[in-house]
């Protein structure tokens, strides 16, 4: 990505922070009708009750703009974060499309990767005049972000995988990140190889599977320990979590509350196993 003209010079002073936790609403606009909004908006509430304070959403998601802004629309506005997402094209039109169907303002957009270029000026004009906050990157490509957090004066990234007890390749990138004073939101995080480690006989759930047997010796599951584990590098202050149901996210809160002992982070069959 060619450096845009808008491209600062190191902002290692911008502090944003966004909460340690957050609910994606990647599952929160499927199935349509009004059992899938029932539902949604239960999970969204449930998630709420939990403590969590920071809900990421997009267009994309079909109807999960509406059905979120439906929920947190009974919440005090100054109690929570609210981000979404921009494709590039006229980006301005679409962060003021997604307020419209939130009923709320946004607090920081999102935009995908690629698209950033284009986007910026529209989203840095919304953020100089106060209608949104922040200004995020996008994308599972962590190589991606790294140049865009190099060229363009940004507040946050979002990164898909590619940062967990299973994969550090984004390490470099979390390490321009934090240099440059950029906070780092990373999500997908309870895969599959976390969650169903007895179905598969790949080489990442057979690792899993020993990172898993030396969590519990400390009375650590996986998931639990994966969920802690972004938060380890500096760079890194939120960790998003998808659910579907209120039962799916009071599980997932519940793990994120209970500690993790500092000797297993330091346990040398998991340094080797992790590294």
């Amino acid at each position: 990505m060619a450096a845009p003209s808008h491209a600062l010079a190191p902002v290692s002073t911008r502090k944003f922070h966004p909460p340690r936790f957050g609910l994606s609403g990647s599952r929160l606009g499927e199935p349509s009708g009004p059992d899938g909004e029932t539902a949604a908006v239960a999970t969204v509430d449930a998630a709420y009750q939990a403590g969590i304070r920071f809900f990421d959403t997009s267009p994309a998601y079909g109807e999960a703009e509406p059905r979120l802004g439906t929920a947190l629309q009974r919440r005090p506005r100054g109690e929570f974060l609210l981000s979404t997402k921009v494709g590039g094209a006229d980006a301005q039109q679409s962060v003021r499309a997604s307020i419209d169907r939130l009923g709320l303002a946004v607090d920081l957009v999102f935009a995908d990767g690629p698209a950033l270029e284009a986007a910026y000026p529209a989203l840095d004009e919304l953020r100089r005049d106060g209608v949104i906050k922040a200004i995020g990157a996008a994308s599972g490509d962590w190589r991606l972000l790294d140049r865009i957090v190099r060229d363009v004066e940004l507040d946050t990234v979002l990164l898909a995988g590619r940062y967990s007890l299973l994969d550090q390749s984004a390490t470099p990138l979390l390490d321009r990140c934090l240099a440059r004073g950029v906070s780092v939101v990373v999500s997908g995080i309870l895969t599959p190889q976390v969650l169903h480690l007895e179905q598969s006989s790949d080489p990442a759930t057979i690792r899993a599977r020993r990172i898993s047997a030396v969590c519990e010796r400390y009375g650590v599951s996986l998931p639990q320990a994966a969920l802690a584990f972004p938060a380890r590098h500096s760079a890194v202050t939120s960790v998003l979590i998808a659910a579907a149901s209120p039962a799916e996210i009071r599980a997932d809160a519940a793990l994120v509350r209970q500690p993790v002992p500092a000797t297993l982070w330091r346990d040398p069959e998991l340094l080797r196993l992790v590294s």
